[in-house]
């Protein structure tokens, strides 16, 4: 396991021990200004924003944290690729090259492509459960969930006890526990699971990854039953690196290598490209068996758009196809994983409790810890979030009792081990300035977090209510 920032790859093998700088394997092109507005601006947006970082305008945001969804920047060869979008209604070749370019390194039969991640989440879920379904999975995440009980299955947690400690340094906190696992398909019969759902790496976790051996030993499980496994491949790659520096017996191989082994184990996967495949728009669901295919590749023009473009453009299908060449080669992901640790290393030397090990896309702040005063249905995360733009227009994520919604049948507060709020890095985006200021800025609300009171919710959306409820200060 490596904590240390990556090499400069242009630094020969025989260069001294000693600690070098590193730098991004990417120069900047084009700038798009960001401006900081003054604090009594910040406080009047927050306000209308109902203390949810969600509603604020991006144009009243200094350093965008909020996601790495969609928020990459694209390299000169996939801005090139955009034009030479073929924008047929059927079979355009873009979907093609998209095609070639999963099936190489993901190593998938059949693809339908989605206009995001959450696109493939449907026409999977519609597909394979039935009411009463039973789906396992190691940690929910907000809307692979939904689309599982809206389709009448029931979400089951299968994670290894260490990925709800936060201070945990196991390096595989995204594992499955193959005990639990083996004993719900006694429990619930083999029948009643369409599918094992295993994400890599585990956001809601903080980013934790799974390990080869652990994917292996869940294909051999759930092959002695007749069980899928379906992968949530959305970071994938990220989940490849963390193997590659953390797994004994990877280190000489290739993230490209491995993630292709690793897939391998799966019988498909939802994906959105959004994420690892760096580009802004768009996603997919894979699928090796040829009947579901057939399937999926129907459905989906009932949702999305006919089963050679789903929800893309042609162009946006190509920068899709060029982004997942880019995303595997190691010096960018050595880089992209990089930046992150830098911003968790500085955090965690200033005393900040964060989330151990430092995860793939994001830093995220503990903070029942950080308010331990404040009950969780005052909502600690969701204030933090909120002190963080207050003090330096640095915008972030709630991950706790917000995101965790409500249960289905009690309508009563789902209350998560993990109370969170996520830091997480765009890719090929910001500078390590922007990595220190961002840190300061916790670190002054660190600072001041006595007196720190909560928040009501006043408004709340029937489903994923994270992304527009509304709060107000308890006084």
């Amino acid at each position: 396991m490596t904590t240390s920032p990556p090499p400069n790859p242009g630094f020969p093998a025989s260069a001294p021990a000693r600690p070098r700088s590193w730098a991004e394997p990417w120069k900047v092109k084009v700038v798009e200004p960001i401006r900081m507005m003054d604090a009594p601006a910040r406080a009047a947006a927050l306000v209308e924003a109902g203390y949810n970082t969600f509603l604020l305008r991006s144009e009243d945001v200094y350093i965008d944290l909020l996601t790495d969804s969609g928020t990459g920047a694209m390299s000169d060869w996939q801005w090139a690729g955009m034009m030479m979008g073929d924008e047929a209604y059927a079979g355009s070749r873009n979907f093609y090259h998209l095609e070639d370019a999963v099936r190489r390194h993901y190593g998938y039969r059949h693809i339908v492509p989605t206009h995001q991640g959450r696109g493939a989440e449907n026409l999977l879920s519609r597909m394979l459960i039935h009411p009463g379904n039973v789906v396992p999975g190691n940690m929910y995440f907000t809307t692979t969930r939904l689309h599982q009980e809206l389709a009448g299955g029931r979400f089951v947690d299968v994670i290894v006890p260490e990925a709800h400690d936060p201070t945990s340094l196991r390096p595989f906190k995204g594992n499955i526990d193959l005990a639990a696992l083996d004993l719900l398909i006694t429990n619930v019969g083999a029948k009643n699971i369409p599918y094992v759902c295993v994400a890599a790496t585990v956001n809601m976790a903080g980013g934790q990854p799974i390990s080869m051996a652990n994917m292996r030993a869940v294909r051999e499980l759930t092959g002695r039953h007749g069980i899928r496994v379906m992968l949530d491949a959305t970071r994938a790659v990220e989940n490849a690196y963390f193997i590659q520096q953390r797994e004994a017996g990877f280190a000489g191989r290739s993230v490209a290598q491995i993630l292709l082994e690793f897939c391998s184990y799966s019988d498909g996967c939802t994906m959105s490209g959004k994420k690892d495949s760096l580009v802004n728009i768009g996603g997919w669901l894979a699928l090796n068996d040829d009947t579901l295919y057939e399937e999926a590749s129907n459905l989906v023009v009932v949702y999305e758009g006919l089963h050679t473009y789903g929800g893309m453009a042609g162009r946006d299908m190509e920068a899709m196809a060029r982004g997942i060449v880019e995303s595997v080669q190691d010096d960018h992901i050595r880089a992209r994983v990089g930046q992150v640790e830098y911003l968790g290393r500085k955090l965690q030397e200033a005393g900040v409790p964060i989330v151990l090990p430092v995860g793939g896309h994001a830093v995220y702040l503990d903070a029942r810890a950080f308010y331990p005063h404040l009950k969780q249905d005052q909502f600690p995360a969701q204030r933090l979030a909120a002190e963080l733009y207050l003090d330096s227009g640095v915008r972030a994520m709630e991950r706790g009792i917000v995101s965790a919604g409500r249960d289905s049948t009690t309508g009563e507060h789902h209350y998560p081990a993990l109370e969170l709020v996520r830091l997480t890095i765009p890719r090929r985006v910001y500078t390590q300035a922007h990595m220190d200021l961002t840190a300061e800025s916790v670190i002054a609300v660190h600072d001041t977090r006595q007196a720190t009171k909560g928040l009501r919710l006043v408004h709340e959306p029937r489903y994923l209510r994270f992304f527009q409820a509304r709060f107000e200060p308890l006084d």
